[in-house]
């Protein structure tokens, strides 16, 4: 069973049918006792009308009139039968119904005060219920005897009044079942329209009719349907980098392309072609590694897990430590271990590994990696700060170093595009914004805000 809906049914069905099954069951069980509580009453009471009428002969013999209360009790065959017996098991009277009849055997009761009481089937195949009651019966002055009354009455009567109570509890109960299974099919269909609406939904954003899905969904949905419209937008924003970087790739290529023909169309010197060769070549190479960082970014990944910031900046800079180990730097860490960031690992890489090499080029002795939450709710915003004590960023040579190929000194190793694929992964990618200044330890101080969620308004505050 594929369906949701179906599977809820089903399960609600059978609970249903067996709650009502075991109600019935109950309520006839119920019944059938009380009915046959009822007979024995009756037939109790049977017996104290027999003993109200009983008299002592001059032969100090039990005798019972001829014209009892009870009519039946004279009428042969009337469905309510009586014998008295003695102590010894021998029949002492017995009423005229019981004409060519005898009750069943039934075991005597001994003591006064007793009573019996059992469904027993008669010779003919009659069903009966029959009541005993023992007596000790004062026949002279101080000389008892024992006599049990016995006191029967056909169960056709009783099973009439059963089978009646039951066709007409199991009728009910039988409708009542299938009203409440409509009853809960028509509310499980309007629980349940929300989640065809985002079935449906979703087959409109693969057809291409909607971009997302809606907003106006029960609590319960909601972050489903949070994440899924993440995971829609995450889709499409990466489908438009990798357009966006080929794009930019191909465009980028076209200028030393075209320098490189012009030189050779233009009949320049083997000295200027080889000179033209290595500075298109490693222009080239700048713009592919750039456009492949830019196009390799993941942005905030929807359902992720969170990702400790401090092992991975612990990593970044014990390998640091090893590529800048003749100049001794120290790399301090100071991030929290609660500290959590909310997308691709390799991003976080990529920021945090160019932000640190860079400030290692510059720094004199010192570098301190720090990072927090910039709000209360973690998974908002997070900032990353790299701080050095080398001669640090002028303001008016920030917005220069941000661009691709740029480099403050071209002495110092490098392509210049470190801090450019920083700024594209933190402002376009996490919809944050970068910030150059002067730190704590005197050398530039570069913070990046990373903002999880898109937001109107990103700017770059070059400080």
């Amino acid at each position: 069973m594929h369906s949701f809906s179906g599977r809820l049914l089903i399960a609600a069905s059978v609970v249903l049918a067996a709650f009502l099954g075991l109600t019935g069951l109950i309520l006839d069980r119920a019944f059938r006792d009380s009915a046959q509580s009822a007979v024995q009453d009756r037939l109790q009471a049977q017996v104290y009308m027999l003993l109200g009428v009983v008299d002592v002969d001059a032969f100090n013999r039990l005798t019972l009139p001829q014209a009892l209360p009870e009519a039946r009790f004279s009428t042969p065959d009337s469905g309510l039968y009586a014998d008295v017996m003695d102590a010894q098991g021998n029949l002492v009277w017995r009423s005229p119904s019981l004409l060519g009849r005898a009750l069943p055997f039934f075991p005597a009761v001994r003591d006064p005060g007793d009573v019996q009481f059992a469904p027993l089937e008669a010779a003919d195949g009659d069903p009966l219920f029959l009541l005993a009651f023992t007596v000790s019966w004062e026949v002279a002055p101080n000389h008892y005897r024992l006599y049990t009354f016995r006191v029967a009455e056909t169960q056709w009567n009783f099973l009439d009044q059963l089978w009646s109570f039951r066709r007409s509890l199991w009728g009910w109960l039988l409708a009542a079942t299938g009203i409440l299974l409509a009853v809960q099919g028509l509310i499980l269909r309007w629980s349940l329209k929300p989640l065809r609406r985002v079935a449906a939904e979703v087959t409109e954003i693969e057809s291409g009719q909607r971009t997302e899905l809606s907003s106006d969904y029960p609590e319960e949905l909601r972050p489903l349907t949070t994440n899924l419209n993440a995971l829609v937008r995450q889709s499409r924003t990466l489908l438009e980098r990798y357009r966006n970087a080929l794009g930019d790739l191909a465009h980028s290529l076209k200028t030393p392309l075209a320098v490189l023909r012009s030189a050779l169309e233009n009949g320049a010197t083997p000295e200027e072609l080889r000179q033209a060769l290595i500075e298109q070549v490693e222009r080239m190479n700048r713009t592919v590694d750039y456009q492949l960082q830019r196009a390799a970014a993941s942005g905030p990944v929807a359902l992720s897990t969170p990702l400790p910031v401090a092992p991975l900046a612990h990593r970044i800079l014990d390998s640091l430590t090893k590529v800048y180990a003749e100049r001794a730097l120290d790399l301090r860490c100071e991030i929290a271990t609660n500290t959590v960031f909310y997308g691709d690992e390799g991003d976080l890489m990529e920021i945090l590994g160019n932000l640190t090499d860079n400030a290692c080029k510059w720094a004199r002795r010192q570098v301190v990696v720090r990072a927090w939450p910039a709000e209360d709710d973690r998974r908002a915003e997070l900032v990353l700060e790299v701080d050095d004590d080398g001669p640090g960023i002028p303001s008016e040579q920030a917005p220069l170093l941000l661009n691709r190929g740029q480099r403050a000194d071209p002495t110092v190793a490098g392509h210049g595009i470190g801090l450019a694929v920083v700024r594209d992964l933190v402002e376009e990618v996490y919809y944050g914004r970068l910030e150059i200044g002067y730190g704590t330890l005197g050398g530039a101080n570069i913070r990046a805000r990373l903002r999880f969620q898109a937001n109107e308004g990103r700017v770059v505050d070059h400080q």
